[in-house]
């Protein structure tokens, strides 16, 4: 058996529907002409004849129908191409797509001078101006299939044929790839004996735009006679997306004054048809526009790429002129080249005119009038200014300077952020008596910069006159605060100083009054007509009133004004120290067991409420001792301590010693103190003194701890 001829893929301008008789093949199913060429007129006509086309699947033409790519356009039934209504522009190309039962066969319309449009169908469907490819005999033939998306009922439709002419009697045809076998399964189906190819829903070609099918020829057991050859499936797109706006919103900003033809911002839709051709093709227009003050066209869009530009003069683009800063356009976007038949999509556009600093601020007036109390400090008066541009940016807001009559500084002036206001303010208090009047220049000028051809005006410069107002001030003492020195004791009566206050209020000749304010321990007086400060009892260097040496007392210095105005005054007495305090001693009472072997009994120190000299260091011996001679003994250890010491022990009883200890003041003050001694019975650790049971620590003990102490004084 020799083998069967290979598989021939013929593809053709249209689908071809191949007869499977010799005779047949003497005709060749579709146009008899594919290409026209016709000049663009001004206008075409309706009903009236374009050209005439001449058709036939070989079969009779059964059911012949034709479909145009423009809708305004259609094919009679004797193949005369006509418009549907009088129309102008229709793009540079139309195909006409004829089909029967048997056959179907695409020709193309070049309109010389039309406008070109994106791409063709010829394009789209991969059909080559060029004569079919001659068929061979022995072999499947197929062409692509071209099925419209968005088909209605009813299903399944045949949609073409495969041919094998050299088929054994018994084989099948059979269908695979995506679409049959493949996910998504059951499009389509071949009946595997006349080769029919149907399809069994509506296809979108959104989803899918092509489909790669393969035909094979099989004998009864399912083995491959021939194939698999490729079959493509071309969806045809149909207009079936409107234009979508994706990235909004739309927002965009121009600056006043901007020259005509400014771009601002651009729109772009997207439509989810076919690119390639008009149904995806988008013009774009403004439908609306709001406000429509000063022009109801403030702006133009470019209808292919979208752009926003102005269209207006600078001087109609003035923001401080227009009713809202803000407009608001409708911009619609429409397929079909933006033919009446085109679907439409719409957006919203949010144009923004923004401001820039062509106006200076200025003062509401030339000058303004403030008084003030001499003393006081704080806001005094508020400058207002008017400036037409945006409130929001710093083209409005204001900065104010003194420019003039501020020598010392006692003025200070900061804006308003709510008002723009200038705040002036007294920020160091000001004194009738020296100026009662005081006169300022300021100046106002914006954060941001003019545009060049602005300036500031003498509108941008005012005059503030203060006025300063007299205030009954209180008197001042001089010097505050007052410092004396006195020794402490010092008789009753005597004189520490004469206070001095003035009255700044130098024109009025008021007089003058004192009086204590603050005496804590109630030792001064003051005299109310001159002043003059004497005791009243003695001065203690020693009192808890007085910190550091130092006596602290207020006076008040009060001015015949109506009503009166009061002064305070700080006296600080500084007082000496005297030796008018005598030492004592502590502990005064120790404790010594009758059986000791060291006879320590207690390390004395000795304290003074005065100052050195006047204290340590001290002189400590025994008063009058009245037990036998060479019972006790006191030795010192420092300037402020002593040891009391037993020559022997003693019996169990409380002894009385009389200490005296002298400081070194000049004269000296002497203390005597009785030392109360108890000599208690010490045994097995424990100690009883007048059998008081007792359990205390062993005398000898804590004297060695004390005595260490003192050593590393």
């Amino acid at each position: 058996m020799q083998p069967r001829t290979p598989l021939l893929v013929c593809v053709l301008l249209s689908q071809v529907l191949l007869l499977t008789s010799a005779e047949d093949l003497n005709c060749t199913p579709g146009f008899q002409q594919k290409v026209f060429h016709i000049s663009q007129p001004a206008e075409f006509i309706e009903d009236q004849s374009i050209l005439n086309l001449t058709f036939s699947d070989c079969k009779g033409n059964n059911k012949l129908r034709y479909e145009v790519s423009n809708p305004y356009f259609k094919v009679n039934s004797d193949g005369g191409l006509v418009a549907l209504r009088n129309i102008t522009a229709v793009g540079r190309t139309l195909f006409i797509h004829a089909r029967t039962p048997h056959a179907e066969d695409m020709a193309e319309l070049v309109i010389v001078g039309g406008k070109d449009i994106q791409g063709s169908l010829q394009d789209i469907f991969k059909f080559a101006r060029t004569s079919p490819v001659p068929r061979q005999k022995r072999s499947i033939v197929v062409s692509p299939i071209l099925i419209p998306e968005n088909q209605r009922q009813p299903f399944p439709r045949d949609v073409g044929k495969v041919v094998d002419s050299d088929r054994p009697e018994g084989s099948k045809f059979r269908l695979t790839g995506k679409g049959v076998d493949q996910e998504p399964k059951g499009i389509f189906r071949i009946n595997e004996n006349t080769g029919s190819v149907s399809v069994t829903r509506s296809l979108d070609r959104e989803m899918i735009a092509t489909y790669q099918l393969f035909v094979e020829t099989t004998d009864v057991n399912g083995k491959t006679l021939e194939g698999p050859v490729p079959l493509e499936v071309i969806v045809i797109d149909q207009n079936d997306n409107r234009p979508i706006f994706r990235e909004g919103p739309y927002v965009g900003h121009v600056m006043e004054g901007s020259p005509t033809g400014t771009t601002v911002m651009r729109m772009t839709a997207i439509d989810a048809d076919d690119p390639a051709t008009d149904n995806a093709l988008l013009r774009y227009n403004i439908r609306q526009q709001t406000p429509d003050k000063p022009s109801p066209n403030m702006f133009y869009i470019d209808p292919e790429k979208g752009d926003i530009v102005t269209v207006v003069s600078p001087a109609l683009l003035d923001r401080e002129t227009l009713e809202n800063p803000k407009y608001e356009l409708i911009i619609e976007a429409q397929d079909m080249a933006g033919l009446d038949v085109g679907l439409t999509g719409t957006a919203t556009a949010t144009i923004m005119i923004d401001d820039k600093n062509d106006h200076s601020p200025k003062f509401t007036k030339k000058e303004f009038q403030a008084t003030v109390e001499e003393g006081a400090v704080g806001v005094i008066v508020n400058l207002t200014v008017e400036d037409k541009d945006d409130p929001t940016t710093g083209a409005w807001r204001a900065a104010y300077t003194i420019i003039n009559g501020n020598p010392g500084q006692s003025f200070e002036i900061h804006t308003n952020p709510q008002t723009n206001e200038g705040m002036l303010s007294v920020v160091k208090p000001l004194d009738y008596e020296i100026s009662a009047f005081h006169t300022l220049l300021i100046k106002v000028e914006n954060e941001d910069p003019l545009v060049p051809d602005v300036s500031y005006g003498p509108s941008s410069t005012a005059t503030v006159h203060i006025t300063v107002l007299d205030v009954n001030e209180g008197p001042v003492f001089y010097p505050d605060p007052m410092m004396v020195t006195r020794r402490e004791n010092i008789s009753v009566g005597s004189v520490l100083l004469t206070v001095n206050a003035t009255d700044p209020d130098s024109l009025q000749h008021q007089t003058i009054r004192y009086s204590v304010y603050k005496d804590p321990a109630g030792w001064l007086n003051i005299n109310p007509i001159n002043g003059t400060v004497d005791t009243t009892a003695m001065l203690d260097r020693e009192s808890p009133f007085v910190h550091n040496s130092v006596y602290t007392a207020l006076f008040l210095a009060i001015d015949s004004g109506d009503p009166p105005a009061t002064g305070t005054g700080t006296l600080l007495i500084t007082l000496e120290d005297v030796n008018d305090n005598a030492p004592s001693i502590y502990p005064t009472v120790a404790e010594v067991c009758d059986d000791a072997k060291n006879l320590s009994v207690v390390i004395l120190g000795a304290s003074d409420k005065d100052l050195h000299p006047n204290t340590d260091p001290f002189k400590f011996e025994i008063h009058k001792q009245t037990v036998p001679d060479k019972v006790w003994k006191i030795s010192k250890i420092n300037n402020t301590h002593a040891l009391v010491s037993l020559l022997q022990n003693l019996n169990k009883a409380n002894y009385n010693l009389p200490i005296m200890v002298t400081d070194s003041g000049k004269p000296p003050m002497t203390n005597i103190t009785d030392l109360r001694v108890q000599v208690c019975s010490c045994k097995n650790s424990k100690v009883d003194c007048n059998a008081a049971g007792a359990l205390r620590a062993g005398v000898p003990a804590l004297l060695l701890l004390c005595l260490f102490s003192l050593a590393c004084l």
